[in-house]
């Protein structure tokens, strides 16, 4: 293929760029995806809320950029619930929750709709 001084290339008559996208085009971003520890369906990382563990003890992270070990779960009380009942939390973050800790997370689920998960699975 040939390739011209500004470092595109030509196929078939469009112009080419080194990431082999075509010019004048925008890039489609990845959209990170997670797993709701609740119900298990896969959505967007801005649907989902973070639980982090912390040296301090398991925390709702509001930012997801808190270090530490994290898990997803759906902004609804259903799949809290889910996730609560069991020991889907301990699990996905590795380690034993303690009561003020179910207590903490009980206390953000109960500020939750009451409504079904809104899942984007792709």
């Amino acid at each position: 293929m040939p390739t011209s001084l500004n470092g595109t290339r030509s196929y078939r008559g469009v112009a080419v760029s080194k990431n082999n996208s075509v010019k004048g085009q925008a890039r489609r971003r990845r959209v990170p995806l997670r797993t709701c520890i609740g119900c298990r369906e896969t959505a967007s990382k801005r649907g989902l809320i973070r639980i982090v563990h912390s040296p301090t003890g398991v925390q709702v992270d509001p930012t997801g950029k808190q270090a530490g070990r994290g898990a997803y779960v759906h902004a609804q009380w259903v799949c809290w619930e889910s996730a609560l009942q069991g020991q889907q939390v301990a699990q996905a973050l590795r380690m034993e929750i303690g009561p003020q800790d179910r207590q903490r997370l009980q206390a953000h689920a109960a500020t939750l709709p009451d409504a079904e998960c809104d899942k984007v699975v792709q």
